[in-house]
């Protein structure tokens, strides 16, 4: 009988750290975007991209040797891999990093808040996913309480928003990510998490290379500061290196349109991040909206078993 309550218990404590894992992933996605407020002072875009995922790829290697794990690779999935590394890795970072340069952070989180519509829209036609009425209500609530974080509920910063060329980059930068979640969801089941991750970073690294040489990194790495780099490590081993495994795992356990709706709680960890870090002030329509995105997530991570 004790064993059978152990189990139970076990059981419960399992498919709790299951549903609550793309939680901690965010909590490592929201940690760089202020990071990243330090490192891109000090690193060009597409140098940024590249050394972070150098470190994330080699700190990867260094636990896959320590484990034994199997380094080969089917050729049938490389062209897939090199399509999520040009869709999640070099495509969205370097549209992302290009867009803050060109466009206001109200513009750019709202913008990367319709992420989990896109997707479940993309999910939709090109995975034939079906989503109760009361997913899609838990999607839009989540979106309004990102609106009213990033305008912090004044109407008139939407009315004057003008849309420019860090606009469309931002754009472009969450249709690169959502496509990067429908392929995931093709080739996540068929190759280990850790090994998928690897790669991915791998030919990110790779593809980068010539954009790297033609920034020049001499002109900029000796006068690189430690909070450069421990903002840069940050970024690899805690967003890219665990919070991407996390992801991948995610996808495979409940879809890329529900994983992706975690993203709409990036906003909200950021926010009381940067009140702790950076001395923002928290006000009391930030507190709604993040109570809004909140009971996004719950409707629609309970609108389906």
């Amino acid at each position: 009988m004790n064993n059978e309550i152990l189990g139970l218990n076990k059981n419960k404590i399992k498919e709790l750290i299951n549903k609550n894992l793309m939680v901690i992933a965010t909590l490592f996605f929201s940690g760089a975007f202020i990071a990243g407020k330090f490192s891109i002072a000090e690193f060009p875009v597409y140098s940024l991209t590249f050394f972070r995922f150098l470190i994330a790829a080699v700190v990867l290697f260094l636990i896959m040797l320590k484990r034994g794990e199997d380094l080969s690779l089917e050729k049938s999935d490389i062209p897939r891999i090199i399509l999520l590394s040009l869709l999640g890795m070099v495509g969205y970072h370097v549209l992302f990093f290009t867009a803050l340069k060109y466009t206001s952070s109200v513009n750019t989180s709202l913008i990367a808040a319709m992420n989990p519509i896109i997707t479940t829209l993309m999910a939709s036609l090109f995975l034939k996913e079906k989503f109760p009425k009361k997913a899609i209500v838990g999607i839009f609530l989540s979106f309004l309480g990102v609106a009213m974080i990033v305008t912090n509920g004044s109407i008139d910063v939407i009315k004057n928003m003008n849309f420019n060329v860090g606009d469309i980059s931002m754009l472009l930068a969450i249709l690169s990510f959502s496509l990067y979640f429908i392929v995931l969801k093709g080739i996540v089941g068929r190759i280990a998490p850790i090994k998928l991750t690897f790669y991915v970073f791998l030919f990110c690294v790779i593809l980068l290379i010539p954009m790297v040489i033609y920034e020049n990194p001499m002109s900029f790495l000796p006068n690189t500061t430690w909070t450069g780099w421990s903002s840069l490590i940050y970024m690899s081993i805690f967003a890219s290196v665990i919070a991407y495994l996390i992801q991948q795992v995610s996808v495979k356990r409940i879809g890329p349109a529900k994983t992706s709706l975690y993203i709409n709680l990036v906003p909200l960890f950021s926010m009381i991040m940067a009140y702790f870090i950076l001395g923002e002030v928290i006000t009391l329509p930030k507190v709604l909206a993040g109570i809004m995105i909140i009971s996004g997530v719950i409707i629609t991570l309970r609108s389906k078993k």
